[in-house]
């Protein structure tokens, strides 16, 4: 078994293509993967044809749902009905949630037909820690009896009934949780308290560092010079900023950035359009960059660059507006993570990213699609790390407002201050002392 620093190989990380969030959440366990590698767990070398088209039936449903919503009244009422299967009750009056969906029946009756034994077959050939981003796998682990440790990483600060078992109470499955509400969550959903470990999301150790090092602080010590251009903020609070950053550098050292991410099924790319064509000017004047990210969709890059290009900004291109794409998964997650550190405003959708404002980036919370985007939104806005976007249209304006009074550096201090930063190094600990 190879290793690196003592950690390398330690586990089968496993996750699934749909959309980014499952592969996002994955990729900062990279280091603990055995070979090196993350298992795709519906796209792995040799998988059967047939598990290979019921992964690819539930990935095109969900991209083409997400998609499909944009449009007026058929989109809406279909998207509605697909929901109702990912659907989270509310958390009060708190009472026994243990009682399986029927979205959940639907999936462990596939898996009982042979859904994932191949997969699971060939895992059994070492008996390692199974740690897998989606709920499916660890599923088909247990069911197809794998004899290693189960865990389960989950990816939104709160959760449907189908990411637990049918029946919880005898379920070996274990399960890092991001937040302290989906730790009680899955206390309602009947999962006993000994198999939830509350570790925060696995956020890249590129961006985190450890927790001796100085990268996520260095990096916010910069970004709150861009994001307080008046000091409206570190007037009011500049002890606080003292007593978590230190001293603050004399000047930032990047320009004011704003990044603009789409989801994996390329949703919402007209938003980011349109702020671009209102921050125009400014672009042009070199009072903000923008960073459009189109990840590994080169039909959402294609539909930036002709804007860019209609919009008379080309010749601002890779200088004050950028679009980021690659032609591979591993490569999207590296360059997004490396542009995270001179980046100021995330403006996404509360997806996974939703836990990224750990790193002290302020987030702007585009529409939501699904119920788990409703309550990431609603958590994002308790920890006080986010602030709904406006109209787009306007983005020149209710931007800088924003910026003048303060409020994006606030956004960003409680994002660093309230979020859990250290769920990789915590789920690395955990492993560890498990094999």
């Amino acid at each position: 078994m190879k290793k690196k620093n003592g950690k390398f190989g330690q586990a089968w990380i496993v996750d699934v293509n749909m959309g980014y969030g499952h592969q996002r959440t994955a990729y900062p366990l990279k280091h603990l993967a055995f070979g090196g590698e993350i298992i795709n767990a519906n796209n792995y070398k040799g998988i059967l044809e047939k598990d290979r088209k019921d992964w690819e039936n539930n990935r095109r449903g969900y991209e083409f749902i997400s998609r499909f919503k944009k449009i007026p009244f058929i989109g809406e009422a279909a998207f509605s009905i697909f929901n109702e299967f990912q659907k989270i009750q509310s958390f009060y009056p708190k009472r026994d949630l243990s009682k399986p969906s029927l979205a959940l029946k639907y999936e462990i009756s596939l898996i009982k037909k042979g859904w994932g034994r191949h997969l699971i077959k060939k895992l059994k050939e070492r008996r390692l820690p199974l740690v897998t981003t989606f709920f499916i796998p660890a599923f088909m682990a247990e069911i197809f009896k794998y004899p290693g440790k189960i865990y389960c990483v989950i990816c939104d600060a709160d959760i449907a009934r189908p990411w637990v078992s049918l029946d919880p109470k005898k379920s070996k499955i274990q399960y890092f949780a991001p937040n302290s509400r989906v730790v009680e969550r899955l206390k309602l959903y009947g999962v006993k308290e000994k198999n939830i470990f509350l570790t925060g999301y696995p956020l890249p150790l590129e961006n985190i560092g450890n927790k001796q090092s100085d990268i996520l602080k260095d990096d916010l010590r910069h970004r709150i010079l861009n994001l307080d251009p008046k000091k409206k903020y570190l007037k009011k609070y500049r002890v606080l900023v003292k007593e978590y950053l230190g001293d603050l550098p004399k000047s930032p050292d990047h320009p004011l950035t704003l990044m603009f991410a789409v989801g994996g099924a390329g949703a919402q790319k007209e938003i980011g359009i349109k702020a671009v064509r209102s921050l125009a000017k400014k672009i042009k004047d070199g009072k903000i960059k923008v960073i459009l990210v189109a990840g590994i969709k080169e039909k959402v890059k294609e539909y930036f660059i002709k804007n860019i290009k209609k919009l008379g900004l080309e010749k601002y291109l890779d200088k004050n507006i950028e679009v980021l794409f690659t032609d591979t998964i591993e490569d999207y997650f590296k360059e997004f993570n490396l542009k995270l550190r001179k980046t100021d405003i995330l403006w996404t959708k509360p997806s996974e990213l939703s836990f990224y404002s750990g790193l002290g980036l302020p987030i702007i919370i585009a529409p939501t699609i699904g119920y788990q985007e409703d309550f990431n939104k609603k958590w994002i806005i308790k920890l006080g790390s986010g602030i709904v976007q406006e109209n787009p249209n306007y983005t020149t304006e209710w931007l800088f407002d924003f910026l003048n009074s303060g409020r994006l550096a606030k956004a960003a201090m409680g994002g660093f201050i309230e979020g859990e930063k250290y769920g990789t190094l915590e789920i690395e600990k955990i492993i560890s002392k498990k094999l």
